[in-house]
């Protein structure tokens, strides 16, 4: 990398940095990872899930950010509470920012297909500076943090259909308090998807997910998936914000348990030709259970 692209390079991540800085990481595969946003999703697979996620955004650029996340939900034996707990590590350069949230369910049936659950998020955000360079003359010392903070969120649908709306970080909380300002923003996200059957063997599932962030852009994705035999998703996606992108995905039932999942995407804003996109892996691995007189039916969200 010659010295005009690094410099185009960091030029393009503090902007981002700046806009973007202490918000929730954005995952192309939301639609497979709904409890990181919207804690009413927990134990609405009605088994055991637990969902691994790796995000390397913008790779080849140094100091890309880079997500991983873990969480592990179900519901309780009455099936009405679900619980989780999920972590998430998100890092930029010399930043680095996790999450670690509990999260609570409370489910109403509006009729035998349909249900609605109110949830509950809390936990601690840590916000991490290490800077190697101690002549810095903005940050000359390094900062770690820990501070609380609680989220909340409705989430109603059936098999076939949801719908959601959720704030999982409630209160705008300076994660510094000190030299420099590092706020970690209220954000509100809306969801919502639907199956369709195409034939019996064909499922069209288009989904979409808006983020709205005080301070920030909106944000909007639009998604659409096929699947083929109950065990092969493939689908295309497109991100609306100040820093647009296409992207392609796929997500394969490797066993009756295990999914694994792929997502690709390419920028369409100025740092596309210093980066070879971005790649997400996704492994979720779900309890397989059966219910009285046959095999359960399949969720499709």
């Amino acid at each position: 990398m010659n010295v005009y692209t690094k410099y185009l390079s960091l030029l393009a991540l503090l902007l981002t940095t700046f806009v973007s800085a202490q918000q929730l990481p954005q995952f192309t595969q939301y639609m497979y990872n709904t409890i990181s946003v919207n804690p009413a999703y927990a134990g609405s697979r009605e088994t055991l899930n637990v969902t691994l996620l790796h995000r390397n955004q913008w790779a080849g650029l140094e100091g890309n950010p880079r997500t991983n996340t873990l969480s592990v939900h179900s519901p309780l034996r009455n099936n009405r509470i679900g619980v989780g707990v999920s972590y998430i590590n998100d890092r930029l350069g010399d930043e680095s920012t996790n999450y670690v949230y509990g999260d609570f369910s409370y489910s109403v049936l509006l009729n035998p297909k349909v249900k609605m659950s109110f949830g509950l998020k809390a936990g601690f955000t840590n916000y991490n500076l290490n800077n190697p360079d101690p002549n810095d003359p903005f940050f000359n010392a390094n900062f770690n943090a820990w501070k609380p903070n609680f989220g909340a969120g409705i989430y109603v649908g059936s098999n076939r259909w949801y719908l959601g709306i959720s704030s999982p970080r409630i209160s705008n909380t300076d994660l510094n308090d000190g030299e420099f300002e590092a706020l970690e923003r209220n954000s509100y996200y809306a969801i919502g998807g639907v199956v369709v059957d195409i034939s019996p063997s064909i499922k069209f599932k288009p989904t979409s997910i808006a983020k709205i962030t005080n301070g920030a852009p909106a944000t909007y994705d639009f998604t659409a998936n096929l699947l083929f035999n109950e065990k092969f998703w493939i689908g295309a996606s497109y991100r609306i914000n100040d820093a647009s992108n296409f992207g392609a995905m796929m997500d394969y039932q490797v066993s009756r348990d295990f999914r694994l999942g792929y997502a690709y995407d390419l920028p369409t804003s100025t740092v596309r030709p210093y980066t070879g996109g971005t790649h997400e892996i996704i492994l979720i691995y779900e309890v397989f259970k059966r219910k009285p007189g046959g095999i359960k039916s399949p969720r499709y969200f």
